[in-house]
């Protein structure tokens, strides 16, 4: 074991035997993070490192933003915590402002409503529940894409749209299919008298940072007025302001019926939202869904405070300014065949030349050992999501340290390859 994994086993309570009290379901981490600040990760030991991926997509305003951890503070001081029967301050205002930034991209002029949740899994648990109570028995179907990942529920996994997910956990629930993505024909001839919901993420970050075209998401939108069915966008990821809108489907012009956010919704703290204009929203009546957690007064504090702060500095321009910038540096490494992605959302392609005989797992663990977090998305892509507020100097260093990732020919211990 290296120092930093026996500190790393100290940390999670390992015994003398190597026995760990957590379950191993995302492997055994090599590296124990103490603290963070902006853009920079330090380890138990007190190595510095830049961290370019932000919990998948989660601290866009980087680590411990100070009016963030002023909003927490203040809120555990005040109230920490009354069950969803009841109304909070912060509570109602997260909903109001994410209400009025859904709808600022789609021309809707009526309110929508806000069911919290927990996490980005199970606010897609949420809205498929909702659709489904809307759309009534016999119209339960969901349609999603292959290649997609919408959580790890039951009902979420069997959405998401990779069969080799599915097997350890059948029989997953019924009324769920797939189509290819991008692929209009293929939704198309996909649907049935059954299928009352198409789910959709507007780009797809699991399999590899893959954008959805327009003319797919305006033909989409097309079938689902012309047959009655409800289109969910899965913005778990994309929302906030990542890809360069507000929302990922602000890009494409279009309505959504439903909208699930989660991740950069509260850097850090959890926190999920499931959006519906109020005809929707109506399906659900008291006793339908619930949550014990979902939307309660810290959470919802440090949603707020992310709101604001994100508006105050147009999070969206940032995150086009910074794509830009990231995208260009990265388009200049030998190695590196082509950039794909939105905003701050991308992934860089490498070439047989730049991965010498490794996976891009393999080359994520080697950028960890060198001070960069990020993340082997395919076998042969790296997957970028920094903080939004990252510099220009933090950008050129960060590349800079991948260039000498792929300058250096690996060695025997890459260790085990690091997961999505």
């Amino acid at each position: 074991m290296s120092a930093t994994t026996n500190t790393h086993a100290e940390a999670m309570g390992s015994d003398d035997s190597g026995h760990c009290p957590i379950m191993p379901n995302y492997g055994r981490p090599v590296v124990t993070f103490v603290r963070g600040s902006g853009t920079e990760l330090f380890d138990s030991d007190g190595r510095r490192y830049l961290d370019f991926l932000c919990g998948l997509a989660v601290t866009s305003l980087g680590h411990s933003h100070p009016r963030i951890a002023s909003a927490v503070a203040n809120q555990a001081s005040t109230l920490l915590h009354v069950s969803n029967l009841f109304a909070t301050e912060p509570q109602v205002e997260v909903a109001n402002r994410l209400d009025a930034l859904i709808r600022s991209g789609t021309g809707e002029t009526q309110p929508g409503q806000v069911l919290f949740q927990n996490s980005g899994a199970e606010a897609n648990e949420g809205a498929i529940k909702l659709a489904r109570k809307h759309q009534g028995r016999g119209r339960h179907g969901v349609l999603s894409a292959f290649r997609s990942f919408h959580g790890r529920t039951l009902a979420t996994l069997a959405a998401t749209g990779q069969p080799e997910k599915h097997e350890p956990f059948q029989p997953l629930p019924e009324g769920f299919r797939h189509a290819a993505w991008n692929d209009l024909a293929a939704f198309e001839a996909a649907i049935d008298p059954t299928v009352g919901t198409i789910l959709l993420e507007p780009l797809q970050g699991e399999s590899g940072v893959n954008p959805g075209d327009t003319e797919f998401f305006v033909g989409i939108r097309k079938l689902c007025d012309e047959r009655g069915i409800l289109l969910i966008i899965d913005e778990v990821q994309t929302g906030l302001a990542r890809t360069g809108k507000w929302f990922g489907f602000h890009h494409h012009g279009i309505r959504a019926d439903i909208v699930t956010v989660a991740k950069a919704l509260g850097n850090g703290v959890p926190i999920g939202a499931v959006w519906a204009p109020t005809e929707i929203a109506a399906a659900f009546r008291p006793g339908d869904h619930g949550s014990t957690f979902g939307g309660q007064p810290l959470a919802a504090a440090a949603a707020l405070e992310v709101l604001r702060v994100m508006e105050e500095i147009d999070a969206p321009a940032l995150a086009v300014e910074k794509g830009a910038e990231l995208t260009e540096l990265l388009e200049a490494l030998p190695g590196v065949t082509g950039v794909r992605g939105m905003g701050m959302l991308l992934a860089a392609e490498l070439d047989e030349t730049a991965l010498a005989g490794r996976t891009a797992g393999e080359v994520t663990l080697a950028c960890l050992k060198a001070g960069l977090v990020v993340n082997g998305v395919t076998p042969t892509a790296l997957r970028f999501a920094p903080p939004l507020t990252v510099t220009s100097t933090e950008l050129a260093e960060g590349v800079a340290i991948l260039a000498g990732v792929l300058e250096t020919p690996p060695t025997t211990d890459n260790g085990a390859e690091a997961s999505q």
